[in-house]
């Protein structure tokens, strides 16, 4: 190596140095008086004078100098749980790092201790349930922390007040998430290996464009067992910001965690160009400036898509319709839930209530809703390509990957905000700055309307508007950001929808045109670009979603559609369509694969809850466009993937079975899955029961996903059957002129 370009990444490392600190203090938003030197791997990464920001964690950075300063945001330092449901507080996670650390044998060396998760341990069901708030004092608050110290893993309970710690079951194989230190460290780490630098210049790239991400890699056997391993590939940065259209196609790097020690490197891309940064930048300001009309960047150009800028959606002059209690209870519309940022599911919904018009009296609906898990798996066999079947939540955590929201963009005007309090690798707590948003919305839909026809003689014109609640995270898992909505109507009807947005994950080919390639051959994807094909992929999303319809013992009923043949002389009709309901007595029989030539309704009702006419109270789950998993079943990936097998289940209630793809997801073999506990047939008639669904995508790339894609979005419902003696907003009064607010025009000096 020259003196020349030993100097230059002199000079690089230690500027990295400097941006890993900045990302500690400004990304992360650390407490005030908690903000001092700790010894994370983050700090460690730092102290060896590797960079972890703008090349190799990208995400992780701010643009400094161009915005407009903020308002401070709230330490949380004071903050007090006021619901038995409520998060860690700041000062509950400082309690529990303190205990965590003073217990055997974790004492004897504390810095070795690192923290995956700590999170509250909520209290049994009985005990929130019974809890009035006002009236009784919160259940005692206990943690549940997992944490590995010197390359073992523990999963612990931890009283806060009491101050014991005690051991639970760990599970039999796989690790925890991994910490957000760890992501930012692991991507510098090949860079401290020279084999894998002189391989990057062989390349064509410089060292001080490469940007790295680090890919989980599932499991493909023994070989990869007792050794917590990843794989990192890197990308070119120069020229663009969007950095994962340049791929450095068949580099990949197989890193120890625990010891950044490089493994192996697999280099099958020679030949292949790294495609060009032309064209690549999403940025508005930037993509103005590209076109050489700086009035355009400020003003829009004269496309019509470019003059079409969002409605104000401004409240009523009152305020918004959104009261939002204690931090963490939502009231609005006769809905009142519970609403809190998880670092693993992002975003929890619990004790979802429905006032019913009849009684005044708020009726329970959902327990607990949450994205359990999220199975992302390529369809690209090679080298390179076939350990790409991420699990979101379990192995990257989907709250840590929520990004704080964009005002006016990503929620309107109006929306109100919660933050999140997680806890770091070293236990100390940090914020991540309004990571939900909620807001009241209304798109120009109906709610319900009539009008009458000129042949009745009648004049009659009835019409509602449809007004909606919203609670919104969106997480940003490096390429991929998913827009996860929780939206209330008045009705009664819940919509869970997941929009996906962001960049492809690319594969670099030496083809610039698709006349290049042979007849029939199996690109594994589309050409997006000169020399970039976006690979075929799915997204599955599986929700937990612990009903209580109008309290905890439930049952599953599948309602079976199917065409029924009249008798002869019956009808002039040959045939009807006939309704069939079979309650489900125990977990196999409500194992549900969608079809659409067998329709059927799948409800959760209350059998001892019957409405006036005698209909047992219920709930049903209406799916919307979803998608299956075709892989085989015995693919590693699907087997630990293997709740997506169906896209409906039903389990009896059990607090440990929560993460669809098992506690310990990372190089998990999948054996401790939402298809091995529903495989026991537990009864589920008349139960506590837990429904499980899962949303799916098909993603076959086309153009209009390049350089980064139009959301796309699908979801289900959960709409009340029978719930209601009636239309619970038949009394809904219509809105007028005078509802509407009044905006004055501001006086010009």
């Amino acid at each position: 190596m020259d003196h020349s370009t030993s100097l230059l990444r002199l000079i690089f490392l230690a500027l990295g140095a400097a941006l890993v600190l900045l990302v500690v203090r400004s990304a992360l938003h650390l407490p005030r008086g908690i903000d001092t030197p700790t010894t994370s791997l983050l700090d460690a990464a730092a102290a060896a004078g590797s960079s972890s920001c703008t090349r190799f964690a990208p995400w992780g950075c701010r643009q400094g100098g161009r915005t407009k300063p903020k308002p401070k945001p709230p330490s949380h330092e004071t903050d007090v749980p006021r619901h038995p449901l409520d998060p860690l507080t700041v000062g509950e996670i400082n309690r529990a790092r303190e205990l965590l650390r003073a217990h055997p044998p974790f004492a004897s060396s504390p810095s070795s201790l690192f923290v995956h998760s700590l999170a509250l341990d909520e209290p049994e069901k009985a005990a929130v349930l019974a809890w009035r708030k006002g009236a009784d004092p919160l259940p005692p608050r206990r943690a549940v922390a997992v944490v590995r110290f010197r390359g073992e893993a523990s999963v612990l309970a931890v009283d806060l007040a009491g101050g014991a710690v005690a051991p639970l079951p760990v599970p039999a194989s796989g690790y925890p998430t991994m910490t957000m230190d760890e992501q930012v460290s692991l991507c510098s780490a090949p860079l401290a290996d020279p084999a894998f630098n002189a391989t990057v210049r062989r390349r064509g790239v410089r060292l001080s464009d490469v940007a790295c991400l680090p890919i989980s890699l599932g499991w493909y056997g023994p070989t990869e067992e007792n050794r917590r391993l990843i794989k990192v590939q890197c990308f070119s940065a120069e020229g663009t910001a969007n950095f994962y259209m340049r791929p450095i196609e068949g580099l990949t790097v197989l890193v120890d965690m625990d010891t950044g020690e490089v493994i192996h490197i697999s280099d099958r891309g020679a030949g292949i160009p790294i495609p060009a940064a032309a064209n690549t930048d999403y940025r508005y300001a930037g993509h103005m400036q590209e076109e050489g009309d700086p009035a355009a960047a400020s003003n829009g150009a004269g496309l019509g898509f470019q003059k079409v800028r969002a409605p104000s959606m401004e409240p009523a002059a009152s305020g918004p319709g959104v009261e939002l209690v204690d931090g963490h209870t939502v009231r609005w519309g006769g809905w009142e839930l519970h609403l809190k940022a998880d670092a693993r599911a992002g975003m929890v919904v619990s004790r979802a209530r429905v006032q019913d018009p009849r009684t005044g009296a708020r009726r329970e609906v959902l327990y607990k809703g949450m994205a359990s898990e999220l199975f992302v798996p390529y369809m690209d066999p090679s080298e390179a390509w076939y350990f790409k079947t991420y699990m979101d939540a379990g192995e990257y955590g989907f709250g840590l990957q929520a990004m704080p929201l964009v005002p006016l963009n990503d929620c309107p005007r109006h929306a109100r905000y919660l933050d999140g309090v997680f806890a770091a690798a070293d236990g100390r707590p940090y914020v991540r700055e309004n990571m939900i948003c909620v807001f009241e919305r209304y798109a120009g839909d109906v709610a319900w309307r009539h009008s009458e026809s000129p042949i009745t003689g009648m004049d009659i014109r009835e019409s509602r508007p449809k007004v909606t609640l919203v609670a919104r995270m969106v997480a940003s898992v490096a390429n991929y950001d998913y827009i996860v909505d929780w939206e209330f109507q008045m009705d009664g009807l819940i919509r869970i929808k997941v929009g996906l947005s962001g960049i492809l994950m690319v594969k670099g080919t030496a083809y610039s045109h698709l006349n290049q390639a042979r007849d029939n051959e199996d690109m594994h994807g589309t050409l997006l670009s000169e020399n970039v094909i976006g690979v075929i992929h799915d997204h599955f999303v599986t929700f937990r979603l612990d009903m209580d319809v109008d309290g905890a013992d439930n049952s599953f009923v599948r309602v079976d559609m199917a065409r029924q043949e009249t008798g002869p002389g019956e009808s002039p009709r040959r045939s009807y369509l006939k309704a069939t309901r079979r309650v489900a007595r125990s977990e196999k029989e409500a194992q549900v694969r969608l079809m659409l030539y067998e329709p059927a309704e799948f409800h959760v009702v209350n059998p001892a809850k019957k409405t006036r006419v005698g209909n047992p109270v219920g709930y049903k789950i209406v799916p919307a466009g979803t998608a299956a998993s075709l892989l085989d079943p015995e693919d590693p990936p699907q087997k630990r993937g293997a709740f997506t097998n169906n896209q409906i289940w039903v389990t009896p209630y059990n607090k440990s079975e929560e993460w669809a793809g098992g506690l310990f997801v990372y190089q998990s073999k999948g054996e401790d899955t939402l298809a091995t506990w529903a495989d026991r047939d537990r009864p589920i008639e008349n139960r506590d029961l837990v429904l499980w669904y899962t949303l799916g995508f098909h993603h076959i790339p086309c153009q209009e996903d390049f350089p980064i894609m139009p959301t796309v979005s699908s979801g289900f419902d959960l709409k009340p059957v029978n719930f209601f003696e009636s239309n619970p907003i038949l009394k809904q009064r219509p809105t007028k002129e005078e509802d509407l607010p009044v905006c004055a025009a501001a006086t010009s000096a």
